[in-house]
């Protein structure tokens, strides 16, 4: 029986990721270096060692890697400056909410990251537990994240329902023992997921109510 519900942030309740993969594009730009799109998703949900390790292999003893960081943030805060929710996220968390569930959020960003945003969305209220990369030594697709999710919302894998838009969150909730159900973004939807419990191409498309009902059968 369901009793939690995890989200992930990035990608999920706010869709920084297209952001980041244009931020990074455009800044690759400046090198006269492309991007190509599979190697950026690989990093979606995760620490960025393989994107590092992209700009190391293209650029060479000229890379550096501070200073591209620095550009695609700037880029990327220009493209954050009004963040909006993804479609039916709030529909979401005043469901579970108004039915009894705990909520809590799993995410391999920082604390300080997710919070920014939360408090501008108005949507911090909503969870009774934040983890993110700064309360585990592994991010995703690690377990670790959603097993500290678990212990601190006091849950069993089994009482849990994990939501997520990349492989590598979708791996970590699963790997925690967690059901989980994919939304995708425009970054990640092109993705092969396995395992999941079911996938959605927003959370407008199914009441909260409705997936519950559909992953305990």
């Amino acid at each position: 029986m369901i009793k939690a519900i995890i989200f992930d942030f990035d990608g999920l309740i706010v869709d920084t990721e297209t952001a980041w993969y244009e931020a990074y594009k455009e800044t690759m730009g400046f090198y006269e270096i492309d991007l190509p799109f599979d190697r950026f998703v690989q990093t979606v949900g995760t620490v960025d060692t393989e994107l590092h390790k992209f700009f190391n292999e293209q650029l060479g003893e000229n890379c550096n890697i501070e200073e591209i960081e620095v550009r695609a943030k700037d880029i990327h805060k220009g493209m954050m400056k009004t963040p909006q929710a993804r479609e039916g996220v709030k529909d979401y968390l005043e469901a579970a909410k108004t039915l009894g569930y705990k909520v809590g959020l799993a995410s391999s960003s920082t604390r300080e990251w997710v919070t920014h945003y939360l408090e501008e969305l108005g949507l911090i209220h909503y969870f009774d537990a934040i983890i993110t990369s700064d309360d585990v030594t592994r991010v995703k697709p690690a377990p670790d994240l959603y097993l500290k999710a678990l212990n601190t919302l006091n849950v069993s894998s089994e009482d849990a329902l994990a939501f997520e838009d990349s492989l590598n969150g979708s791996q970590a909730a699963i790997s925690a023992g967690i059901k989980c159900v994919v939304v995708p973004n425009p970054v990640t939807e092109s993705l092969t997921f396995e395992k999941h419990a079911l996938k959605l191409k927003s959370m407008a498309e199914k009441s909260l109510m409705d997936v519950i009902k559909f992953v305990e059968k």
